[in-house]
């Protein structure tokens, strides 16, 4: 078992995280959603990998999966800068508690969405969101894009010790998702 960033949240019931590391499986599962969602949070504006900065790739990743955007926090502000303008603005918390009714219409109107790719949440706050869908939104599948394990997710990435390792896996998938 991969251990998480906080250990305690070692114990997540019957269903833990799949451990994914292969940027061509992770694409795989992406292309096959029909509605997916990306959740976008705060961390992206802290971090840069070579001299990219996260938030960066997160829009890529996007676009290349056909994506509509959710920022939450201040992530609006920074994406708007750099010339793209989100599909949705929540709180972190207010779209876990959207996506959990299966009845919701998504953040376009065209109907719920089938995955959710998170990406630039604290982790606590993350665990806790993607507990909360685990258990109460079984409609859908939940992926993360950040180099730790989150364990109550549907499939996460290993830990990432180095941000080179990280950011390989990263280019790897926009390529992945960009091919037809």
């Amino acid at each position: 078992m991969v251990m998480p960033l906080h250990r305690v949240n070692v114990l997540t019931g019957v269903k833990a995280a799949i451990i994914l590391d292969d940027p061509t499986e992770y694409a795989a599962l992406i292309k096959q959603a029909t509605r997916p969602l990306m959740v976008l949070g705060p961390k992206l504006l802290e971090s840069t990998l070579g001299d990219k900065l996260l938030l960066e790739y997160a829009l890529e990743i996007a676009k290349a999966a056909k994506a509509p955007i959710c920022a939450t926090a201040h992530v609006k502000g920074k994406m708007v800068e750099l010339g793209v303008k989100p599909d949705s603005e929540y709180d972190a918390v207010e779209i876990v508690n959207q996506l959990t009714d299966p009845d919701w219409h998504g953040v376009k109107k065209e109907g719920n969405h089938d995955l959710v790719l998170f990406f630039g949440l604290r982790t606590d706050l993350g665990n806790q969101g993607l507990s909360a869908l685990k258990h109460f939104a079984p409609h859908l599948r939940t992926m993360t894009l950040c180099k730790y394990v989150f364990p109550n997710a549907d499939y996460s990435l290993p830990n990432f010790r180095k941000d080179e390792e990280w950011k390989e896996f990263l280019d790897e998938l926009i390529s992945n998702l960009k091919e037809e």
